[in-house]
């Protein structure tokens, strides 16, 4: 006879109590779970963890680089600290998530630091024709990259900032030297001037045909390059100028940019449109063990095309010592500023020499492009496209369209950069592929009064990077800087992306203002996401990485108009410090 047919129902609910009571006695008497001991807890200061369930913290532990828990101090202190924990008092002083980079050129910004600065106000100092030649001058006579390489190489020149209005051409560059071959690039990438020894060291002559998607400038008699090479043109020539530097500078140059990533509070950096030779030296610095970032890279497709680099294991979703290949790049079309981005109605403005029906023209055919991302579908790679123009975002809209239909069931987070002029009627498709946008706000400053009065003009030009459309209609974006175009500061990034205001003071876009918090989540969170690392990365949560920065001051409460002027303090990659300021705190 079983113990259900002697108990009644009441007997049951006895014996059931009975059993309960000595499962809780037995609990309370067991000894307290044991808890995680830290290496290091922050206090003392305003913690935002951009983690909406829990938006701020007295506290964080670290273990072993990762955060272990987030919360009240006391709770901390009482179940993390020991003996040997680090308690590290942030005196009031900011801590956030470290920044992601949406888009820039690792790489590049390195070449930058050894190469003639261009860059006009606040920047640099080149305001006209006769100070880029004075700046070049100097650098020739001081450079001992002149001296050892034979070529002299200025960035960032803006025509659109310059007194003339003009890009420089080989005569003004001749002006400066005859013998030496000279290039300067325009601060888009996009363009870059020859002197006429340059010319004949690429070998750029009266006879030379233009490459599809690019332009050589001519002279009056429609055949002699002026030295202005435009898009495919000048990416065809520009590493046939750079100085054939040792693996020992460029490793040299890397590490620079890196410092410069780091002093600004970038933990997690993009180095978009890597070439073979970086890519080799950012993997020779992983294997020795030297970045102390996270780079992630995508190589140009059109220039690896199915180089077997782009099938090794460094093309993953995970980090090797802090390098990873997350996919790859193409570049759709050219710079608005610069008056070859891809748009559907005429510039503003057309160029000397163009049609009035001039509206720029695409780098790719739809059936090259579509093999393209074609390509990247089948191997599963993340592609970022660059795309300036709205007829470049419709382009590429329709190329990931098409992809999307030959491989339903994926989505491998495509990736519009810049996407300057995205249109209204756009967003929608946008959303529906599940396209990420990385927008570049920073255009409001530098080139803002430009649009208005020369590209685009007044009433298209409020909508550059139309960050309120995106946030309405719940489309995921970053902000970025796209350096070396722009000197990569979070700060302005964030100041500008919450102000929008240009050169001039004017505000361009109030609708497309972001608060600051929604300023910080795109260069954090979001930017996590975009890169497939939102779970490890991008808020202040337990289980992610201790990417962190200490700010002077705290963002969501400083004058808007002042964000910029907030200084990183501090950088912490995975609970190490890797970047602390010299500046007196005090």
């Amino acid at each position: 006879m079983t113990l259900l047919t002697i108990f009644s129902q009441s007997g049951k609910y006895l014996l059931l109590s009975i059993f309960a009571f000595l499962l809780i006695s037995c609990s309370e008497s067991s000894p307290p779970a044991l808890t995680t001991t830290a290496d290091s807890i922050y206090f003392g200061g305003t913690i935002i963890t951009l983690n909406d369930a829990q938006p701020s913290a007295e506290a964080v532990a670290i273990k072993d680089g990762k955060i272990i828990a987030v919360g009240r101090y006391a709770d901390i202190e009482k179940s993390h600290k020991s003996a040997e924990t680090r308690l590290i008092d942030l005196h009031g002083k900011t801590l956030i998530p470290g920044f992601i980079d949406g888009h820039s050129h690792f790489s590049e910004v390195g070449a930058q630091t050894v190469l003639a600065n261009l860059l006009p106000p606040p920047d640099g100092s080149v305001k006209n024709i006769a100070d880029l030649q004075k700046t070049m001058r100097d650098f020739i006579a001081t450079s001992p990259i002149v001296k050892k390489h034979g070529v002299a190489i200025g960035m960032n020149y803006d025509d659109s900032q310059l007194a003339e209005h003009r890009h420089p051409t080989r005569h003004d560059l001749d002006a400066i030297s005859t013998e030496l071959p000279i290039m300067v690039s325009h601060q888009s990438g996009h363009f870059g001037a020859l002197n006429s020894k340059a010319l004949e060291k690429v070998g750029i002559t009266a006879d030379s045909i233009a490459p599809d998607g690019g332009v050589i400038r001519r002279e009056a008699d429609g055949k002699t390059p002026n030295g202005v090479l435009e898009e495919n043109a000048f990416f065809g020539v520009v590493y046939k100028m750079f100085p054939a530097f040792t693996p020992d500078e460029i490793a040299a140059q890397l590490q620079a940019s890196e410092k410069i990533y780091l002093a600004n509070g970038f933990t997690t950096i993009q180095d978009g449109k890597t070439t073979k030779d970086n890519l080799k030296l950012l993997m020779a610095m992983s294997e020795a063990g030297t970045l102390k970032a996270d780079v992630v890279s995508y190589p140009d497709i059109v220039t690896f095309g199915d180089d077997p680099l782009l099938q090794s294991p460094l093309m993953s979703r995970h980090y090797k010592n802090h390098l990873r290949m997350g996919g790859v790049k193409l570049t759709l079309d050219g710079s608005p500023q610069g008056k070859t981005g891809w748009f559907t109605v005429p510039y503003f403005k057309v160029p000397e020499g163009q049609p009035e029906t001039y509206a720029g023209y695409p780098a790719f055919s739809d059936e090259k492009l579509n093999e393209w991302i074609l390509l990247a579908y089948k191997n599963n790679w993340q592609v970022l496209g660059h795309c300036s123009g709205d007829a470049a975002v419709e382009q590429f809209i329709n190329a990931v369209r098409n992809a999307q239909k030959i491989y339903p069931g994926t989505n491998h987070r495509p990736v519009i950069i810049h996407g300057h002029f995205i249109r209204a009627d756009q967003v929608p498709a946008i959303k529906e592929l599940g396209i990420f946008v990385s927008a570049f706000p920073l255009h409001t400053f530098n080139w803002g009064d430009w649009h208005r009065e020369s590209v685009v003009g007044p009433e298209r030009a409020e909508n550059i990077s139309p960050t309120g459309w995106f946030l309405t209609q719940d489309v995921p974006f970053s902000i970025h800087s796209d350096a070396p175009v722009i000197f990569p500061d979070s700060m302005k990034l964030i100041g500008t992306a919450v102000n929008r205001t240009t050169r001039s003071g004017y505000v361009l876009g109030a609708e497309h203002r972001l608060e600051p918090l929604a300023a910080l989540k795109a260069m954090t969170l979001s930017a996590a996401y975009q890169h497939f690392e939102e779970a490890t990365k991008g808020s202040i949560e337990v289980g992610k990485l201790a990417d962190f920065v200490v700010l002077a001051e705290n963002p969501l409460t400083k004058t808007r108009a002042n964000l910029k002027q907030i200084r990183v303090l501090e950088t912490i990659k995975e609970g190490k410090s890797v970047y602390r300021s010299t500046e007196d705190e005090k």
